[in-house]
């Protein structure tokens, strides 16, 4: 593509994306992000700001840790005019069956061992976190108080991006691209330009009701079984995703709460739903295939990727999610995606 050859093109202006750009930047090189459409165009755009560091694999939670860090100083790092407001609203994992259970055990054991404050939280004691939720039906549940929510997530893309060399222009081709090192970050585009990463799309839909003034949902609850998850946004929206029933099951008293507005995305998907991160051709580094968790991992990535670049240091991350893990085998299924 004409102009200056860079230290590095980034492909895709996401949290993720950019996130890379802002660490190579920071460590001194030359960066360019190319994007077709716009800064936060895909699912960074839609996606509603959760972070948590609640997961079943010791790479996210490593990842998480991190970022929650970074996330922390956020609106002095990105000199922001804005506070994104995070809230540490809660997360509460659902179990409806002793197998479910067993699992957010083990999770919650490995979580501890790392310095994650969740616990086990028995029905009763879940019914208390959460006025109204019906507990018949559950056998247990896990719990975080630190887990929670940007009131304004897009605020911290939009930073990100203020502070990039952000060209919107198509890339059909890497090899057109000048510079020492090429970033996919791509999401569910990334295939387009790397067709042997194993990357799918997976439709998502958010819904969201009209802002409401009483509080009628706190911290942010889900049950992988039903098939739902929800929160009350801080200016009052009720966001759900999934099973409808599922919501009126176990919290009747939003059953009844209309939610007009559609949000449609798709998540970058791969067969344990876990990233692709490092690289997979002469000069071409790849970080894409979050599966809905790009926001909450995007610091420790970009960190991560800019090292590796620039330094050649490998990372943890980089030894468990590179590509080749498929073809030999080492899949690291993630069980707490939401």
């Amino acid at each position: 593509m004409p102009g200056e050859s860079k230290d590095v093109a980034v492909v895709g202006a996401g949290v993720v994306g950019l996130s890379i750009a802002f660490h190579l930047a920071e460590r001194g090189a030359s960066v360019a992000v190319y994007e077709r459409a716009g800064i936060g165009a895909g699912a960074s755009g839609v996606q509603p700001g959760g972070v948590r560091r609640q997961w079943g694999t010791r790479v996210n939670c490593l990842l998480a840790a991190e970022s929650v860090r970074w996330y922390a100083d956020a609106q002095e790092r990105l000199r922001m005019r804005v506070d994104p407001g995070f809230r540490a609203c809660g997360y509460l994992f659902l179990a409806h069956s002793d197998a479910a259970l067993v699992g957010l055990r083990r999770s919650v054991e490995l979580q501890n061992g790392l310095g994650v404050p969740s616990r086990i939280v028995a029905p009763a004691e879940a019914a208390a976190l959460v006025p109204d939720l019906q507990a018949e039906t559950l056998v247990g549940c896990a719990w975080c108080a630190e887990d929670g929510y940007f009131d304004r997530p897009q605020a911290i893309v939009e930073a990100l991006g203020a502070l990039a060399d952000v060209r919107i222009t198509e890339v059909r081709s890497l090899a057109d691209l000048q510079a020492g090192a090429v970033v996919v970050a791509a999401g569910v585009d990334t295939p387009r330009l790397l067709p042997e990463l194993p990357i799918r799309p997976e439709p998502r839909v958010l819904r969201l009701s009209d802002p409401i003034r009483e509080r009628l949902l706190e911290p942010l609850v889900v049950s992988a079984e039903r098939g739902f998850a929800a929160k009350q946004l801080a200016d009052g929206r009720l966001l759900s995703s999934g099973d409808r029933a599922a919501l009126g099951e176990l919290l009747p008293r939003l059953v009844h709460v209309a939610l007009p507005q559609r949000v449609e995305g798709a998540y970058d998907v791969t067969p344990d739903h876990q990233a692709i991160l490092g690289r997979v051709r002469d000069r071409v580094w790849v970080a894409a295939g979050f599966s809905g968790h790009g926001f909450m991992q995007a610091p420790a990535v970009g960190r991560i990727l800019a090292e590796a670049i620039l330094d050649g240091r490998e990372d943890e991350a980089l030894r468990v999610l590179d590509a080749a893990r498929f073809a030999e085998n080492r899949l690291v299924p993630e069980p707490q995606v939401v």
